[in-house]
């Protein structure tokens, strides 16, 4: 799982250092623009739909790997998906507010952020729990649009 890991984030940083020509400040705010609205709309779409709605933000490449609250290591696209699809009928509503975010371009296609957020996860039998989030990831603009390919939650 680690040589995995050293695999995926040396092609991470392959692609971020490819030769092309070097971003503008409008490319630059653009991005950050891009992925900004992206991780809001992720947050919403999970308050309007539930855990199920994740999947259209999320990278289902070989790439991805993410690691969850509680665990200790990453695990892959199906695994997150197994996890999501379980816990989906449990949940009644989850919201989520960025306290931080912050986006930092790479290359063109790709980006890191880092964010604190407040999550409260209501279970279906009304008892709310709350949550102080950190979160650190890598997106990838794919032809869909920006998808997140890697990262952890605390």
């Amino acid at each position: 799982m680690k040589m995995k890991l050293i695999v995926l984030v040396t092609l991470l940083l392959t692609l971020s250092c490819e030769r092309s020509k070097p971003f503008s400040d409008e490319d630059r705010k653009r991005i950050v623009n891009e992925v900004t609205q992206m991780l809001h709309d992720y947050q919403e779409a999970v308050a309007d739909s539930g855990l199920t709605a994740e999947f259209a933000y999320l990278d289902s490449s070989s790439d991805f790997f993410w690691v969850p609250p509680g665990f200790s290591g990453p695990i892959d696209y199906d695994s997150v998906s197994k996890i999501l699809k379980q816990n989906a009928p449990l949940f009644k509503s989850i919201e989520s507010t960025y306290d931080t975010l912050r986006v930092v371009p790479l290359s063109k296609r790709i980006a890191t952020y880092t964010a604190q957020l407040q999550s409260t996860m209501t279970d279906t039998s009304g008892k709310a729990l709350q949550y102080t989030l950190v979160e650190t990831g890598v997106v990838i603009k794919r032809e869909n649009g920006w998808k997140l390919v890697s990262g952890q939650t605390r």
